[in-house]
């Protein structure tokens, strides 16, 4: 399940301010949904590039309304909120006298009020580490809904306590997020789910680390924020090439999920050379000639494909260590060059369990694909090396008047989608698209 968050999104140390889709709609004059719509399809779009699985639901936060509104009664109902002038804010120093609230951020209530800054408005709440489950909207706000405490709109944090228990149920396994969600979204989610039902809704939360560009936060103010699309295309002055989206993936994949990513230049071409040299293996695996055999030669044996599945799986479970797969991939392509090179032997059935598991790994779980066409500009840079080979074949042809060889290159160059011209200059290629 990933929701989408299409209402609600006040500033994160405030319950004060105006929902930035609702800001957004209002300069651009659209509707508030037109922008939401427009975000959610780009986001899309970038997540098929990348390859990634799409949920099995894909709930909106605008579609839950009544589910919010019903969580936001029964947290009332059980004495953990109030309604001031029209809005709901949950009673953080009523609920953490019951339970605990920090328990997973580690902060105290005492520190949460220290840290809290003085905000406009603030007078409405009873405590400032409070947070709203409900607010009044003001006559300018464009999205409101009718409840039975004001015409408004439901707090930030609401959304995934109600539709996460809508779907997957009062308790399940494992709630994802960045590092930044830790507190105050996800501490408040939990207190939500706690304060409702009496007992927690999530047994595991799971956070992802920040990316950084050049070891700097990214962020639009710091003038260094990259958007998918931008590297994709190479549409960016901090960027000297686009980048395909494996090779983004890849990258990305090179680091535990909770350290930080530094994206750069030099890394990032290095990930597509590191792409390229596995894909490059998988290619060389599947030539293996069934039931090779090399005379004199050291045989890889079952044991092997085993000791390697093993190592695969153990880095898998062990907090989803992705860096520790690659590498253990990559010590496969080294055996598997030894095999192209004839320098050892395999039968049948282990070259079939060996392309079993790396494609198990490399594609099913680590969700790599191979990539063609333009977007792949390694695959591009050797295309063009080949052709010129043909070429200069071809004007060493022409120069002995062997008419034959000059236009049997050209044809199958044509055949293959290369249109090669004869010009004064030379002959030049260009590939129809």
């Amino acid at each position: 399940m990933r929701n989408i968050t299409d209402v609600g999104h006040l500033e994160h140390d405030a319950d004060e301010g105006e929902d930035k889709i609702a800001k957004k709609a209002r300069l651009e004059q659209v509707e508030p949904m037109e922008v939401a719509q427009y975000y959610t399809n780009r986001f899309h779009d970038a997540m098929t590039a990348l390859n990634c699985l799409p949920p099995s639901i894909e709930p909106h936060a605008t579609g839950h309304i009544m589910e919010q509104q019903e969580l936001v009664q029964q947290i009332l109902d059980n004495g953990y909120a109030y309604e001031s002038n029209g809005s709901i804010y949950f009673d953080v120093e009523k609920y953490d006298k019951d339970h605990h609230y920090g328990v997973l951020s580690g902060r105290s209530l005492e520190n949460i009020k220290d840290a809290s800054r003085e905000l406009a408005g603030v007078g409405e709440k009873r405590n400032q580490a409070d947070f709203a489950l409900w607010k009044k909207a003001q006559p300018e706000h464009i999205m409101r809904w009718r409840s039975p405490w004001s015409n408004g709109f439901p707090g930030w944090h609401c959304e995934c306590t109600a539709m996460g228990r809508k779907y997957l149920g009062e308790e399940f396994d494992i709630h994802g997020g960045g590092m930044d969600l830790v507190f105050p979204h996800h501490e408040c989610e939990i207190a939500q789910a706690v304060a409702s039902q009496g007992k927690p809704m999530v047994r595991y939360w799971m956070h992802n680390n920040m990316i950084t560009i050049g070891g700097q936060k990214m962020g639009k103010s710091y003038g260094n924020f990259i958007t998918l699309p931008q590297f994709f295309a190479g549409d960016h002055e901090k960027l000297t090439q686009p980048y395909s989206p494996m090779t983004i993936r890849f990258f990305i994949l090179q680091a535990h999920y909770r350290s930080t990513v530094d994206f750069g230049n030099e890394a990032l071409q290095a990930a597509e050379k590191g792409l390229l040299r596995l894909m490059e293996g998988w290619k060389n695996l599947r030539r293996l000639q069934d039931g090779q055999q090399v005379k004199g030669q050291q045989p890889v044996e079952m044991k092997y494909v085993d000791d390697l599945r093993q190592k695969l799986y153990d880095a898998m479970n062990d907090d989803l260590n992705s860096p520790i797969v690659i590498s253990t991939l990559f010590d496969a392509c080294r055996t598997i060059n030894t095999l192209v090179d004839k320098k050892a032997s395999i039968s049948a059935e282990v070259a079939q369990a060996l392309q079993e598991l790396f494609r198990t790994f490399a594609f099913d779980i680590l969700g790599l694909m191979e990539e063609t066409g333009h977007s792949n500009k390694a695959r591009e840079e050797a295309f063009g090396k080949v052709v010129d080979m043909f070429l200069q074949q071809r004007q060493q042809a022409k120069a002995e008047k062997n008419w034959a060889l000059c236009d049997q290159i050209r044809d199958c160059l044509a055949e293959l989608g290369f249109e090669v011209k004869d010009t004064k200059d030379g002959c030049c290629w260009t590939l129809n698209k």
